[in-house]
């Protein structure tokens, strides 16, 4: 699967990006027929419910998944969201063998 890293309006160091890319890739292991991922990173000015937002986009066969999620910091929005494309995959691969 090709996971694709952007940050938007600033930099992000490596450790992030493969904290991030490492994540995601143990998605296959839910549902294995992942195309690919695009995960955005973005800087809120609302400092007061966690400024940091996290997106991710999974390609599937015949639709795509999205989940987002705000945090303090971008390893703990990224945490949360791999709970909820968990859950999202689950149910469309039950969806699938129905």
């Amino acid at each position: 699967m090709n996971v694709t890293i952007q940050s938007i309006h600033f930099d992000a160091d490596r450790k992030l990006t493969s904290f991030i890319s490492t994540k995601t890739q143990k998605l296959v292991t839910y549902f294995d027929s992942i195309l690919d991922a695009q995960v955005y990173l973005r800087l809120e000015k609302d400092h007061q419910h966690g400024n940091k937002v996290v997106e991710l986009k999974l390609n599937v066969p015949n639709t795509t998944l999205i989940a987002s999620e705000r945090g303090h910091t971008f390893e703990e929005a990224t945490d949360h969201i791999i709970d909820q494309m968990k859950r999202q995959l689950t149910k469309y691969k039950e969806k699938q063998r129905a």
